[in-house]
Parts: C-alpha cells; sequence; structure tokens
C-alpha cells in the first residue's frame, strides 16, 4: 500500500457531472488545504469556457460552478487515466460504470472514491475490493451517512454508552425518483432501484451502528425502476434491538431523511423536516432537547477523511471496501426477501 505522505493538496478529477458530481466538487472546494480540482471527465455533460451549470437533485439543487480555466475536461475516461497530474479520481457515475472504472482506475496508480452502492452485486463488489488489496493506492466507498453528523453522534452515543443501550430503533429515507435518471438509469433494473441506490445508506449505517445483520425480512413495490423503488426492512441484528429502515423512490415530490432511536434512558429524533431543530433528545421527565452537532455535511466528512488519509499516507478507517461489499451483501438479502416473502439469512 501507499505509505508516502503528499506534503500538498491532493490533485482531484471528478467523474461524472450530474448531480452528485457538482455535490462533490462544491465539498472539494470548502476542503483547500486538502485538495485542488485538476481535472473533470464526463462523455456528454463538460463544462462551457471553465463554467460547469446546475442540475438538480433529490436532496437539493445545485448552482453553476465555475471551475475557472486551468481544469482541465476530458470526455474519454482512458484520457483522464493517462493524466500524470491526477492524484485522486472521484467516481459519481452510473451504478454499472463502478467496476470497471474503479479497476482502472486502481490499476493506473491512482487513488479512487467511488459513490454507493460499490456495484449492484456482491460478486461484482467483491472484484472491488479484490482490485483494491492489490493497489499500491488507496480506495474508499463514498458511504457519506458514517459522517453525517446527526448520524454520527448517534454512533457516539451508542460506543459511549452515553444512554444505555439501544433497544430499538427505525430509519426512514423517502424521495421522489432521482429526475436525472429516468431515461436512462432506470433500464432493467441496473440500478437496483431505491433499495441498492438510495435505502442502501441505512442500510450502511445499520450495519455500522450495530454489526452485520444475521437475517432480513423485507417488504416492497417496483414502479418504475425494474427493481424495488420502495422498501421496508426488519433486521436481525446482534444484541437483539428491534431494527428496521423503509426506503422509497415513490414519493411525489420532496425528500426527507429521519430516525428514531430509542436508549434504555433517552429516545433520541431526528427528522430533516424540522430544519435547524432536527436532532432532539427526549428523556422522561424533562423537555426536549434540540442539540446541533457539530461538523460540516456528510459529503465534506467524507472527502476530508480520505483527502487527509492519502495525505498522512495510510488507509482510511471509518469506511473501507469490504465495508461497501457488506451494505451491497446486505442489500442483495433485501431484495431476495422482497422477492420471496421470506426472511433471509446475511
Amino acid at each position: 500500500m501507499n505509505d508516502n505522505p503528499l506534503d500538498r493538496p491532493v490533485n482531484v478529477a471528478v467523474v461524472g457531472l450530474g448531480f452528485m458530481g457538482l455535490t462533490h466538487i462544491n465539498a472539494y472546494r470548502k476542503l483547500p488545504d486538502n485538495a485542488r480540482i485538476v481535472a473533470v471527465c464526463d462523455a456528454v455533460r463538460l463544462p462551457v469556457n471553465g463554467v460547469l451549470a446546475g442540475v438538480t437533485g433529490n436532496v437539493a439543487g445545485s448552482d453553476a460552478v465555475d471551475l475557472g480555466p486551468d481544469v482541465r475536461a476530458y470526455q474519454k475516461f482512458e484520457d483522464l487515466l493517462a493524466d500524470g497530474e491526477v492524484d485522486l479520481i472521484d467516481l459519481c457515475v452510473p451504478t454499472p460504470l463502478h467496476v470497471p472504472q474503479t479497476i482502472a482506475a486502481l490499476r493506473a496508480g491512482k487513488h479512487v472514491i467511488c459513490e454507493k452502492p460499490l456495484a449492484r452485486t456482491s460478486a461484482q463488489s467483491q472484484e472491488i475490493v479484490d482490485a483494491a488489496a492489490a493497489a499500491s493506492t488507496f480506495f474508499m466507498p463514498a458511504m457519506c451517512m458514517r459522517f453525517w453528523p446527526g448520524w454520527a453522534f448517534l454512533r457516539d452515543l451508542k460506543a459511549d454508552g452515553t444512554y444505555g443501550e439501544i433497544l430499538a430503533a427505525r430509519f426512514r429515507r423517502v424521495s421522489a425518483p432521482p429526475g436525472w435518471s429516468r431515461d436512462s438509469y432506470f433500464k432493467g433494473g441496473e440500478s437496483g432501484g431505491a433499495l441498492f441506490d438510495l435505502h442502501v445508506h441505512d442500510t450502511d449505517f445499520v450495519q455500522f451502528l450495530f454489526g452485520t445483520p444475521t437475517a432480513v425480512f423485507s417488504t416492497g413495490v417496483s414502479r418504475f425502476s425494474g427493481a424495488t423503488d420502495h422498501v421496508v426492512t426488519q433486521y436481525m441484528v446482534p444484541g437483539g434491538a428491534t431494527v428496521y429502515a423503509e426506503g422509497s423512490w415513490l414519493m411525489a415530490s420532496g425528500f426527507s431523511m429521519a430516525y428514531t432511536v430509542m436508549f434504555e434512558r433517552a429516545t433520541i429524533d431526528f427528522d430533516s423536516a424540522r430544519g435547524d431543530n432536527a436532532l432532539q433528545i427526549l428523556e422522561e421527565g424533562k423537555d426536549p432537547r434540540v442539540v446541533t452537532p457539530e461538523g460540516p455535511d456528510g459529503y465534506v466528512g467524507e472527502l476530508h477523511h480520505f483527502l487527509t488519509a492519502i495525505q498522512h499516507g495510510h488507509p482510511p478507517t471509518i469506511v473501507t471496501a469490504t465495508d461497501g461489499l457488506d451494505a451491497v451483501r446486505i442489500c442483495e438479502a433485501e431484495e431476495k426477501s422482497v422477492q420471496t416473502g421470506q426472511v433471509v439469512t446475511v
């Protein structure tokens, strides 16, 4: 593995200039000591005179971004790989491209961060894990909820035993379908539907919080993606807490994420619809208390973690390639449970 620290910002190339690509670009721009965007790549959508137009997403819209005149723009991924100035390739491309582009970039000697899910299947995800293990550079899946302030706060509470053990937990992430993908991404179930593309965030956080579930029971609906577009899953987790999560692309409009976690001595409740009052602590005999966790959003958090790992010459620790594989493996079990109506062992 690469253990040579960098005494400068990491030179970054962002591949895929849709909503998530712009989200990552904006996050890098908040980390000038850690990152410098030197190149972008997209087969169709490129900056004009250094300006990349905004795009609408399910979380929020993005404004146009002025990348400046010196950022190189590539249409062919192979040409980007030949750019010797690039240290890190950030893949914000559709899921079917994750495996070939990750493997090619690692073999070209680049560090790689890849958006979720790692791949459509666990077998494909294993290819990435194997390539990352053999590489001289670092790889990290972009599982941003591990870094999101309200979620990282929850993990810390559990680790510290602040309110005792978790007895029950419910996670919810519901959205209108991502409009940028309707014509190309929703074909033949290759995206995995909301289960793999959106609900995977909560699946991954469940394993981050409790460890890998032993089994799942899921019900779901397929509407337009060819895969599961609404899912409700109960996870059988180590320790025996009652844990379930709902994910959906069936909302007519908007986006919402929430959780309610019952500890022995308090309930922690998050609802993005409450805005600045999203995160509340409820204790018996006390008024609800609003908490504002410190730190940037999960996109900035995950990128900062990976960039500092590269700069210090050590691999990322909060999320690994194997974690990305396990998240896909659990989602596969959920998909099988939806299809069979049975409890499925993970």
